[in-house]
């Protein structure tokens, strides 16, 4: 699924409603369409994918995974659907009746927290607790190129719409952009409000858990959490950055006020707007801003903690994954004209 959608009607946020749920075994972590919007993917804490039908709901369990699975790709054809975890990455059918894994791939040393599929559909990037960002060859997976620089958990990836740029974001709020046919490291932008180090307890928190960039390429939106006070009592706030992709300059920090959460996927709509999913001690939420604006204009109460959400080709319907089991369809109102 694109981080942009192409098309899209104009649509209402303030009316959005939840028009579907459907029910695992196990408490949800990630979610995507397939590019055809045939299906809705989804991974769990009990180590499976699954894939739902969109309309009916119906359910197919896919396994093969020894961990968590954190990342989900496609490949631009939407035959194959690619999920990775603490183990492999493993390609998989996407239209089998009952799918079986058709390839694994030992990528990273420690869980494989992110995947991006380039532009023209030849690659496949992925970011791990290993520090390190990989860019595949998707169709068979070999290792095309290892991008060594980041000194924490690489948590997001993007690739720039003209393919000539990768972007990963990691835990200590650094976003790097490489360039894709050299390996040679372009730029950074700091991001290192959504770091947070607590010496009491002794752990780094939040990182960079999405990057958008808008239609227009004129901004770059990173999101995570931020004053993470005590992080290990889920204590913290939702926070987009919002910088200028030309001068870098940080021209809008969005924040949720009154909520405690962190934003685990942040993408901009065509028809003006950024939107994000937040799951934290304060529940789940979809987040609407005007880009220019610091505070949200609509928030969507959720029934409970989001994790991971994507956006269905029509640009009205949203995914969610939810550590409730339940894995979620939300419908904004279309408008005429």
């Amino acid at each position: 699924m694109p981080d942009e959608v192409a098309k899209s009607p104009t649509v209402d946020p303030k009316q959005t409603h939840i028009t579907q749920q459907w029910k695992h075994d196990s408490p949800l972590i990630a979610c995507r369409f397939d590019p055809q919007a045939r299906y809705v993917f989804s991974t769990a804490q009990d180590n499976s994918v699954q894939r739902w039908e969109v309309g009916s709901g119906t359910k197919v369990v896919m396994q093969g995974h020894d961990s968590w699975p954190r990342s989900i790709a496609f490949t631009s054809d939407g035959e194959h659907v690619i999920t990775g975890g603490a183990d492999d990455l493993i390609w998989w059918p996407v239209t089998a009746e009952q799918p079986e894994p058709i390839r694994r791939v030992e990528a990273h040393d420690g869980w494989i927290r992110t995947m991006s599929t380039s532009p023209d559909g030849k690659l496949l990037a992925t970011g791990a607790n290993d520090n390190l960002v990989k860019i595949w060859n998707i169709n068979d997976g070999s290792l095309v190129r290892e991008l060594a620089g980041h000194e924490k958990d690489v948590y997001s990836t993007l690739f720039h719409p003209s393919g000539e740029f990768l972007l990963s974001g990691d835990l200590a709020g650094q976003v790097h952009q490489w360039e894709v046919a050299s390996g040679k490291l372009v730029r950074k932008f700091d991001a290192k409000q959504l770091h947070t180090y607590n010496g009491g307890q002794g752990v780094d928190f939040g990182g960079v858990r999405t990057i958008a960039l808008s239609p227009d390429g004129k901004h770059l939106a990173c999101g995570g959490l931020h004053k993470g006070t005590n992080p290990l009592g889920a204590v913290n706030e939702p926070l987009i950055l919002i910088f200028e992709w030309e001068s870098q300059k940080l021209v809008q920090s969005q924040i949720a006020e009154g909520l405690k959460g962190v934003i685990w996927r942040a993408l901009f709509h065509p028809a003006g707007f950024l939107f994000a999913a937040s799951g934290g001690s304060s529940g789940g939420f979809l987040l609407f801003w005007k880009t220019s604006e610091p505070k949200d204009f609509h928030r969507f109460k959720l029934p409970h903690l989001a994790r991971d959400m994507d956006i269905h080709p029509d640009g009205v319907q949203v995914a969610t994954a939810h550590y409730d089991r339940q894995l979620r369809i939300s419908r904004m109102a279309a408008k005429e004209g």
